[in-house]
């Protein structure tokens, strides 16, 4: 079990101040307009309150005179720019103004008489004066200094300053004189530092994606040779989770199912821990896996193509490549896995299941393929192949004795190569067909015209997926291109079994059926239980607990699966994990092993909480980021919820750029430019791999191609993700660019 972080990522919670700036539009009612500006003008003045017996003040003229608006014009009113209201406003005597604390700038200049800005003034000048300066005209210097307001007056300068006392300096220390620049002038020895950027916060806000992701590398992990435990696991009688290894079975309530305020931290005695449920019963003890091929022989794989031999042309069958390939891997077989059981089912208008040596064939037609039970019966009493060293010479001349004619009864063939790999798990069934199956089990051929039948054939191939996952069966479904077999339904029994859907090229077939049949099964039966505590809860699975348990089914070498969690905010009783608190996962894997065995393995893990998006950035995994929004955005596409699909894959690419733009790795941009093509269906050219609406759902169907694209997305690995060369895909030029 691997984390795509290091912590589990909180998203901080969010406070008064920050929901009222994330809601700037409430602004109350009591604050003034945001374009409010301040007026220029004085209000009007109050009105003038009349007393009896006196007589109204004088009116002023409505229009005055042109020389009134002159003169008032030209006094420079500080007050108003509106003149003709000022000259309708009541006189006010002004007060004196003070001006001898005044800057030299603002003073007013002084009127005639007034001694010169050059006279030279000591405070020792200022002294008692005679009786024969008072007799006349008020002291010029007192009227001009204390009230300089007269209209028609001019500023004054300043009067110069009293001499400097000796303690003073001539300069302040904080004052330093630079010398005059020059073309001589020595560089510095050191650039002065440059001013920082001012810091983003754009990092530092919160995630746009979901960073908690696990990933279950489940080939790796129940492949492992582990020495498991003689005790029987204890488990809760609650939710089921494994608490320890002891001698009681069961106790009331842990961590995982109750409250955050009463439940404690598990106990470390079970960080892991393999458990076997039950031995082997009445199993055989050579229960060898079968191979079967499930081959097409119907009027369609007698078209053939032109291909090159040597100097000249040839045209060649669907049918004769599919011998070709299907003899090169029994001669491959024959020297790797001789002891490997073969069998070769073919189908046009009836199944023919191919004897050997003493076992003739047996052949199916008419009311046999509309009935599943008479179908399930004849695959039951069939014996098994013996292993291929007692069946090649008999395989070879069977294939290669092959013709192609008739109808596609693809859905009977089915039911019985599935019935007869059933009595052996870890089985493989290859379907190579070129067409859709049209008859009455299955058929995929009246999807416009009858919406019963269409349903009945979807539930079919479902019910058939389903009964083959549960037996350790893998089906892989192979079509030719140039075709349609209607793979959005026929890929549903592929992706339930854990199988390949493919469009192979004619030429390539053999390579096809090679990597199907060394891609072994090393578990049947797989079932996946996360756990978390309630205050988490799953994202993207049909249970949105704090508990998921997902049916797996057949496990490979290669076989791994992603899950996603987040805090759950939508609980008022249960509240988030903080800061400084943990977060304890536990993984819980059941699966039976090859021989017969039933298992439980188990991993309990703790990580950190944190509510900083850097410290989330700084640990994150995008290889594991990349690989969890291709499968969930591949499985909400292959049912018809494309707009899910897009934006479930744009938040998370949202949160590998931010990643990427803090981490500033080489080696993780050109890995996203790669996976970012690979996403290139699901963002902009969905709609170029629908068929026309479909007649069970509102929901579009796809095409082949598309649902061989979106079926090896949601069954990739890390090694597989970058899967456009496999499909050989031409995509848009207009898809859009990203920026790295």
């Amino acid at each position: 079990m691997e984390f795509a972080c290091d912590f589990v990522y909180v998203p901080p919670p969010v406070g008064p101040k920050d929901s009222q700036q994330a809601n700037l539009f409430k602004r109350s009612a009591l604050l003034p307009p945001v374009s409010w500006v301040r007026p220029l003008g004085a209000p009007p003045p109050p009105p003038v309150a009349v007393k009896p017996g006196h007589s109204p003040p004088t009116k002023v003229s409505e229009q005055p005179d042109v020389g009134e608006l002159q003169e008032a014009a030209g006094s420079g009113s500080r007050f108003y720019d509106n003149v003709v209201f000022e000259l309708k406003s009541p006189k006010r005597s002004t007060p004196a103004r003070k001006t001898a604390l005044l800057p030299p700038h603002l003073r007013p200049s002084p009127s005639p008489g007034q001694p010169s800005p050059s006279d030279k003034f000591t405070y020792d000048d200022v002294g008692p004066r005679s009786s024969s300066d008072t007799d006349g005209a008020p002291d010029i210097r007192e009227a001009t200094w204390l009230d300089g307001n007269a209209p028609g007056q001019t500023a004054p300068s300043a009067p110069p300053l009293p001499p400097r006392p000796s303690f003073m300096k001539n300069m302040p220390e904080y004052v330093v004189l630079l010398p005059a620049s020059s073309s001589t002038e020595k560089p510095l020895l050191c650039s002065p530092p440059p001013t920082p950027p001012p810091a983003s916060t754009d990092n530092a806000g919160p995630l746009p994606g979901n960073p908690n992701v696990i990933l279950v590398s489940l080939g790796k992990l129940l492949s492992e040779k582990v020495q498991h435990t003689q005790r029987k696991p204890t488990t809760c009688s609650q939710c089921g989770s494994v608490l320890g290894s002891t001698f009681d079975n069961q106790t009331n309530g842990c961590y995982f199912c109750e409250p955050p305020e009463r439940s404690s931290v598990p106990s470390a005695d079970l960080q892991h821990g393999l458990f076997v449920l039950s031995p082997a019963g009445n199993l055989p003890s050579a229960s060898q896996p079968l191979l079967i091929f499930c081959i097409d022989i119907s009027a369609s794989m007698s078209i053939t193509s032109q291909v090159s031999a040597g100097e000249q042309f040839i045209h060649k069958s669907r049918l004769e490549f599919v011998q070709e390939a299907v003899l090169l891997c029994v001669q491959k077989l024959s020297k790797q896995q001789l002891e490997t059981p073969v069998g070769l089912i073919t189908f046009n208008y009836e199944v023919t299941v191919h004897g050997y040596g003493d076992f003739p064939s047996r052949v199916l037609s008419g009311d046999d393929l509309m009935n599943s039970d008479n179908l399930k019966v004849a695959a039951t009493v069939f014996p098994t192949p013996p292993p291929l060293s007692h069946t090649k010479h008999f395989l070879e001349k069977q294939v290669t004795e092959l013709s192609a004619m008739g109808t596609t009864a693809l859905g009977p063939a089915a039911l019985v190569a599935v019935t007869m790999a059933s009595r052996h798990p870890g089985s493989k069934v290859i379907i190579c067909t070129d067409g859709k199956a049209n008859t009455t089990l299955g058929n995929l051929e009246v999807e416009d015209s009858d919406a019963r039948t269409l349903l009945s054939s979807t539930i079919f191939y479902q019910e058939l997926g389903e009964n083959a996952a549960n037996q350790g069966v893998t089906v892989s479904v192979l079509s030719i291109e140039g075709t349609d077999c209607r793979l959005d339904e026929l890929g549903r029994l592929a992706d339930r079994t854990g199988g390949k859907v493919v469009i192979a090229n004619p030429k390539m077939l053999q390579s096809e059926f090679e990597q199907i049949i060394e891609n072994s099964t090393i578990a049947t039966q797989c079932t996946v239980t996360l756990m978390l505590p309630k205050s988490m809860r799953m994202r993207g699975e049909k249970e949105a607990g704090h508990k998921v348990a997902r049916k797996v089914g057949n496990v490979h070498l290669d076989k791994e699966i992603t899950f996603q969690f987040v805090a759950n905010e939508g609980e008022v009783a249960v509240s988030s994990p903080t800061s400084s608190s943990t977060v304890s996962v536990q993984l819980q894997l059941r699966y039976m092993q090859r021989n017969g065995w039933r298992m439980l393995r188990v991993f309990t893990v703790t990580r950190n909480v944190t509510h900083e998006s850097l410290v989330a950035l700084s640990s994150l995994s995008l290889p594991i980021i990349q690989l969890n929004s291709s499968q969930a955005s591949a499985s909400l596409a292959v049912r018809g919820r494309f707009l899910d699909a897009r934006r479930e894959n744009e938040q998370q690419m949202k949160l590998i750029e931010r990643a990427i733009e803090h981490n500033r790795s080489a080696e993780d941009r050109e890995t996203y430019k790669e996976w970012v093509i690979t996403m290139e269906p699901i963002y902009n050219n969905i709609y170029n791999f629908t068929r026309t609406k479909s007649v069970v759902s509102d929901s579009q169907s796809l095409t082949d191609t598309g649902a061989a694209l979106l079926y090896t997305m949601k069954q990739s690995n890390r090694k597989t993700i970058m899967i456009k060369n496999q499909q050989n895909l031409h995509f848009s030029p207009h898809w859009k660019q990203s920026k790295y």
